[in-house]
């Protein structure tokens, strides 16, 4: 069932590649990946094979994998994506001697994949489980090891119709799980090889910190942290829906948005929810289009490009995080990380952290325009909450790291050591 499946997902890729630019990007680097590995591998060398779906899946496997290039020189690193919202991102990454698309798990791909790179290991980093590739790995003898992965009673693993494709999960050498309940599930299906790490994420974004930005645009903007300032990052229509009208209210306070889509619809929607502010784009200051005086003038800083927004956490008061009021929220952590508080909507719950911040009483879920102000005036009128908010954040994301150093240790005492 699951090769018919693949198979029928192939063709439906294949016409839509038609149609949409993002699917045809996938669509031919996932066709050219073996080409790339046939002029790319050195036969003489190892390889350590890392797979990430996308870009979130790629940081949570980033320090794992520095971490290898900087003790293990003698190994090479294979990076392969299965979205192009990883790979365009991160196709000239410097961590790795290769990085190219996976190609669809058909047997054949799996089958001319594996014999252009031979890797003498592999990591698939949180949900990602290959069946087709697993398997041929397995009876290669290479060790596999699923990192930071996580487990909930409803995936398809733990159902009865699920038996067949769950036996991937047999390919695996050990699972670096997230938290005791992933165990617990793995162990009602008879698979004891799993080992509590925590999540490599916190790791990453504790790097970023230290590796963060100096931003004068937005130092300028926040007036050196001198005015109360509020970040949302990662915004969609419905979160802003909920935060412009309370700020329009709130002239004192400063106002950073950097929306999840830059697009000049949306950028303009965000502008016509502001009244009596004025706003003015990053891109427009950098460019030297409004000086820095008019920026430091202005109320509402629209981040209108990429690459920012871990470090412009920094001089915020109070964060907001979005899309909890969509497909789910992104990722609190790299607010969090900054010692202030986090506040998000109600779609959290398929996020460990998340809900590991809301118990710590360092995130704040909302779900509606009043509640939103509550906990606002709650901030505003209550410093020593305020603070203590931000530094429970802040001490929960230090209190989860190390992971890294669990896996590696774990690696190097097992019989598949380096």
């Amino acid at each position: 069932m699951y090769q018919i499946i693949i198979y029928l997902y192939l063709c439906g890729v294949a016409i839509a590649s038609l149609f949409n630019k993002k699917v045809r990007k996938m669509w031919r680097g996932e066709r050219e990946a073996v080409k790339i590995l046939k002029e790319k591998v050195d036969p003489k060398a190892k390889y350590i094979w890392f797979h990430a779906a996308s870009l979130g899946e790629f940081e949570q496997g980033r320090p794992l994998m520095e971490r290898i290039r900087s003790e293990y020189p003698e190994y090479k690193i294979l990076l392969t994506f299965f979205s192009p919202s990883g790979y365009e991102v991160r196709k000239n990454y410097k961590g790795a001697d290769i990085i190219c698309y996976l190609p669809l798990d058909t047997i054949r791909n799996a089958r001319r994949f594996l014999r252009a790179v031979r890797p003498v290991m592999a990591f698939f980093i949180k949900y990602e489980f290959w069946y087709n590739y697993m398997h041929i790995l397995k009876h290669r003898n290479v060790p596999v090891y699923s990192v930071s992965c996580i487990f909930r009673p409803e995936q398809v693993f733990f159902k009865w119709y699920g038996r067949q494709y769950g036996r991937v999960l047999n390919c695996i050498s050990t699972f670096f799980v997230q938290n005791s309940i992933s165990k617990e599930l793995l162990h009602k299906i008879n698979i004891d090889n799993a080992v509590i790490v925590g999540d490599t994420r916190f790791d990453r974004v504790l790097q970023i910190k230290e590796e963060a930005r100096q931003l004068p645009i937005v130092e300028e903007f926040t007036q050196h942290g001198s005015v109360p300032t509020f970040i949302a990052g990662s915004s969609w229509p419905p979160d802003e829906e909920l935060f412009l009208p309370y700020f329009n209210a709130r002239q004192e306070w400063k106002l950073v948005i950097a929306p999840h889509v830059i697009g000049e619809e949306h950028l303009q929607q965000i502008v016509s929810g502001l009244e009596d502010r004025k706003a003015v784009r990053y891109t427009q200051v950098e460019k030297g289009e409004v000086s820095m005086e008019e920026c430091r003038e202005a109320s509402v800083l629209i981040i209108d490009c990429f690459g920012l927004l871990s470090s412009i956490y920094h001089y915020a008061d109070v964060t907001y995080v979005g899309g909890g009021f969509g497909v789910g929220i992104h990722n609190v952590l790299e607010a969090a990380v900054w010692d202030v508080p986090v506040i998000f909507g109600p779609n959290n719950q398929r996020f460990q952290e998340a809900q590991d911040l809301l118990k710590a009483k360092g995130g704040f879920e909302i779900n509606n325009y009043y509640e939103f102000s509550d906990i606002m005036e709650k901030f505003i009128h209550d410093s020593a909450f305020l603070k203590s908010s931000g530094q429970r954040a802040g001490q929960y994301v230090k209190s989860r790291s190390g992971a890294t150093d669990r896996v590696i240790q774990y690696i190097k005492d097992s019989e598949w050591s380096f």
